[in-house]
């Protein structure tokens, strides 16, 4: 499975954060800012705040990512890599918000779990 799938499912090499940390883009902080800060009601949510190298990856995460995610601490509590791996995936309701908006999340959790 790639590395930069997230314990959700989701792509972290697509992500904003990722690729604005990666290219050191001060632009594209601004602009996913903005956007997260809108799409969450978030205020808190500034340039300064976007650097993130993936959920799973080594190296700096987002806030939200490291601190707060209760997907990820989950997957953690339970000593598994993503929620493809979980018993209970197909009921869980916390991954299930995400597939409700990202149903390619659930596609990269099913095709980590045949490799």
């Amino acid at each position: 499975m790639k590395q930069l799938i997230a314990c959700c499912g989701l792509d972290c090499e697509t992500c904003d954060a990722r690729i604005a940390t990666i290219n050191d883009d001060d632009v594209l902080r601004e602009k996913t800012a903005r956007a997260w800060s809108a799409l969450n009601n978030a205020p808190e949510i500034t340039a300064e705040t976007i650097n993130c190298m993936g959920c799973r990856a080594q190296g700096v995460k987002y806030a939200y990512c490291s601190t707060y995610c209760e997907i990820r601490k989950c997957v953690r509590a339970k000593g598994l890599g993503t929620c493809g791996e979980c018993v209970d995936l197909e009921h869980c309701p916390i991954v299930g918000a995400i597939f409700l908006h990202n149903p390619q999340a659930r596609e990269n959790l099913s095709s980590s779990a045949e490799d």
